[in-house]
């Protein structure tokens, strides 16, 4: 089986070695190929990638090259998690919208909408060479905003699936607070990529026993506190919100404190720069404990579950994946991209059942989804009315004014990503 990354030298890839090395009973990786522009990064993160495996006596192959087309040949799966503009660009988009009052965000608000618009055309001219080269292989996104993007490769026809780690997250924490395995702990998780809700947690499979309710009453404070919203919203919502809610729950505060502390941007900028020094020691042979800060936990375990199932044979499984709604939430359109618990073969991911959402989730919903196809329409076809338009109808803008001088930053800081600007 071959796999490859676009976006291989990512400080995450070696998070993404390290899964793929100890999960290879689950999806046997044959060959492995590194892809990016960025040469001498990518010849580090690859050298450091071939001692993880050589440490797990992991047989696969791992090259690495700058040519998408020679590397995404014969791929059975290509995973993408490339990032334009690289930190620079996410610097921007988490400063100047706080120039407006704003959250400065790098896949919600307006500097979600600016990733969007640099990021979709890129990802989609990638989708196309991987058709002409391997057309059977699966594209997994790891690329933000998932939704979005995941929205745009199935809308061109791609055999696509979006992929976010929050949901493995709540996974793994929920089972060490609840004493269980995680492979125990099934999520009721619905909504939209970065807007969803833990409505359940079923011990036991999607048919468990909800232990929701004890699970909030006996350690609400800490989930409380890793999400950073107060203990009373959890209890008043009786839900678990994922941690971009706190954007749309306390926004103002919020702003306030991304206008007091270095932006993320610039902490996950000083962390890369101490990740590819200690990459750099030829000692080192695992990944070091300094990538869990980096962002992207149990990202690797998702991959391998998502790409066993989908070409392993291994499936069906059952996982929170981003694809197409179809029906599943009744108030979206069925070709709206939510994210839900799935089931995933060789044919794709077909989300399951869920139970009707309350309105005071279901309206953020649509207003999101709205929003998102207007992004789409304007990362597609450009021009300045239609950036306006999506901005207007985020519920974290909402005013004209607002949305006027967020799209005159927006453009003035991405021209260089954006021909027609």
């Amino acid at each position: 089986m071959k796999l490859a990354v676009v976006g291989g030298g990512s400080t995450y890839t070696p998070e993404l070695i390290d899964g793929f090395a100890r999960l290879r009973d689950t999806l046997p990786v044959s060959e492995l190929v590194l892809i990016d522009p960025a040469a001498e990064r990518l010849e580090l993160i690859g050298a450091l990638a071939r001692r993880i495996f050589a440490r797990q006596d992991h047989p696969g192959l791992i090259t690495t090259t700058s040519d998408l087309d020679a590397g995404v040949a014969g791929a059975d799966a290509v995973l993408l998690q490339l990032r334009v503009g690289g930190q620079a660009a996410r610097l921007r988009d988490e400063t100047w919208p706080l120039e407006c009052g704003c959250v400065g965000q790098e896949t919600t608000g307006a500097g979600g909408l600016a990733k969007a618009l640099r990021t979709v055309p890129v990802v989609l001219d990638i989708a196309e060479r991987v058709r002409r080269a391997s057309p059977d292989a699966w594209i997994i996104d790891f690329t933000n905003p998932v939704g979005i993007v995941t929205r745009a490769l199935l809308r061109a026809g791609h055999k696509a699936v979006g992929l976010c780690n929050v949901a493995i997250g709540f996974q793994r924490k929920f089972a060490a607070l609840l004493d269980v395995a995680p492979a125990e702990v099934h999520l009721d998780h619905v909504g939209l990529n970065h807007l969803t809700w833990e409505l359940g947690v079923r011990v036991g499979g999607p048919g468990g026993r909800d232990v929701l309710p004890e699970l909030l009453a006996g350690h609400g404070d800490a989930v409380a506190a890793d999400l950073r919203l107060p203990r009373a919203v959890l209890d008043r919502l009786g839900v678990v919100p994922s941690y971009y809610l706190r954007y749309f729950y306390a926004h103002d505060a919020v702003v306030r404190e991304l206008g007091e502390k270095p932006s993320r941007a610039a902490e996950v900028a000083a962390m890369e720069r101490e990740l590819l020094a200690l990459y750099a020691d030829p000692a080192l042979d695992e990944k070091p404990a300094l990538l869990a800060k980096r962002g992207g936990a149990f990202y690797s375990e998702a991959a391998v579950d998502l790409a066993a199932a989908l070409l392993a044979g291994g499936g069906p499984a059952v996982q929170v994946v981003n694809t197409y709604n179809g029906g599943t939430l009744p108030f979206l359109p069925d070709d709206a991209v939510i994210e839900v618990q799935a089931r995933v073969d060789g044919s794709g991911a077909a989300p399951l059942a869920v139970a009707a959402l309350d309105p005071l989730f279901a309206g953020l919903v649509s207003h999101v989804s709205a929003y998102e196809d207007l992004a789409l329409d304007a990362a597609l076809r450009g021009g300045r009315e239609r950036v306006f338009k999506a901005l207007l109808a985020h519920p974290l803008v909402g005013q004209f004014d607002l949305a006027e001088g967020l799209t005159d930053r927006l453009l003035a800081h991405n021209k260089e990503h954006l021909p027609w600007a």
